[in-house]
């Protein structure tokens, strides 16, 4: 494991320290329970600090299972937030105070998470907005081994938030610009409510730049990368208006963030050395496995791929036929086939060839290179019939269009398997 680092090598110092607080041995799961260190970044947080620490403390003093500190990370307040904690802390046992002279969200858990000594880390929003009740959810899959990672989530189902249309829409299309960017599964990346193991963490954190509100993506998007288990918890959050986040600004890095980061896996260079997580074995010491050489990755390709080709030859010959009343076969055939392939290439990179390891963008490049030969030879295909019958119906120029289409699938499909998504490594064996 990497050594710990001191607090004073990342230029912060140690205001007021604290100590895990005990709990009672009945609460515990098992015998050596999990420390947990939940981190509060603050800037100018003066007003908000003593609600939320005093409210925190009481949650965690009433039966929190696991030993428990809690550290208010003040990264370059101006205004009397350290003074605030340094008096907080003298009051609240297990509250301690990390000073850093210089601002950031992330440069502050990166500091406070690579230093703790803590089995579990976690942070949440000084303002409370996510609901206690999801504490012990987020740690619990953490502490058991189950999961590397926890987040909560105000769009996964079951989450429950209140927040006005501007915020609910520009968090829906961010996170959706990630999942189509870089094909992630978890739902909601910036949610201020999040956990690690520590021992999964530290490789993560030294490649993690951002100093600001990225750092969560980013942490995000290197733990997907790198194989590791991330849990979501579905949450009740609440927003508060009273907030330092500026909405253009943040967006704006965020954009540069992901671009960032789309340049660092292209060139091998998002690769850490985290444990790999052992492969799926039966629980049952008597189960009947298939063969481990035999279980059907080609059936579940092929039957995915030729369900999602019905589909998608279908939605184009719909599309074609409505578009066929304003524009000539050729535009009409262009931009629904380019619609249909679009969607085809992420059904198929999400379903048929869900193990393999290509990125977003190359899958979405190499189709794009196979739409060029589709639209040729469906066009052909199209303009040849009607040399052929000048006087043929738009439902006879479908019906030619929907056969090309079916030969072109059948490219398609080799292409992709032998050579967009081929990553004999990713896949599971």
């Amino acid at each position: 494991m990497t050594p710990t680092p001191h607090l004073a090598e990342l230029g912060a110092r140690v205001e007021r320290p604290a100590h895990f607080q005990p709990v009672e041995r009945s609460f515990l799961p098992h015998a050596g329970a999990a420390t947990v260190d939940i981190v509060v970044p603050v800037y100018n947080e003066e007003r908000a600090l003593p609600g939320c620490l005093r409210t925190l403390h009481t949650r965690l003093s009433q039966g929190f299972p696991f030993p428990w500190r809690i550290t208010v990370a003040d990264n370059a307040s101006t205004d009397a937030t350290l003074a605030t904690a340094r008096r907080l802390a003298d009051e609240l046992p297990g509250v301690g105070v990390v000073h850093l002279d210089r601002k950031g969200r992330g440069l502050a858990l990166r500091t406070v998470w690579g230093a703790s000594e803590a089995d579990i880390v976690a942070y949440m929003d000084v303002d409370l907005s996510t609901g206690l009740d999801g504490l012990l959810p987020l740690i619990a899959p953490l502490a058991s081994g189950h999961s590397d990672l926890a987040i909560g989530s105000r769009l996964a189902a079951g989450a429950r938030t209140v927040r006005g249309p501007r915020r609910e829409f520009v968090s829906r299309c961010y996170n959706g610009v990630i999942r189509l960017t870089h094909g992630v599964r978890f739902t909601d990346a910036q949610c201020g409510f999040k956990a690690a193991r520590t021992e999964v963490l530290r490789p993560l954190l030294e490649v993690t730049r951002d100093d600001a509100w990225f750092f969560d993506t980013e942490l995000l998007l290197l733990a997907e990368h790198n194989g590791l288990r991330v849990h979501e918890v579905p949450v009740d959050w609440v927003e508060d208006v009273d907030t330092r986040v500026d909405v253009v600004s943040t967006a704006t890095d965020d954009l540069r963030g992901l671009w960032r980061m789309a340049r660092l896996k292209a060139s091998g260079d998002a690769r850490v050395a985290v444990v790999p997580r052992p492969e799926p074995a039966a629980e049952h010491p008597d189960a009947v496995l298939a063969p481990a050489t035999g279980r059907g990755v080609l059936s579940w390709e092929v039957g995915c791929f030729v369900a999602i080709g019905v589909v998608s030859t279908v939605g184009q010959a719909l599309l074609y036929w409505l578009l066929r009343g304003w524009w000539t076969p050729p535009v009409a055939n262009l931009i629904s086939l380019f619609v249909l392939t679009v969607l085809n290439t992420e059904a198929n990179r999400r379903l048929t060839f869900r193990h393999s390891a290509a990125p977003p963008a190359r899958a979405h490049l190499g189709a794009g290179g196979l739409f060029v030969l589709g639209y040729a030879v469906t066009s052909a295909a199209v303009l040849w019939f009607k040399h052929l019958d000048p006087g043929a119906s738009p439902a006879a120029e479908t019906a030619v269009l929907t056969t090309a289409s079916v030969a072109v699938t059948c490219v398609r499909f080799a292409v992709l398997r032998l050579a967009v998504f081929a990553d004999p490594r990713s896949r599971i064996r």
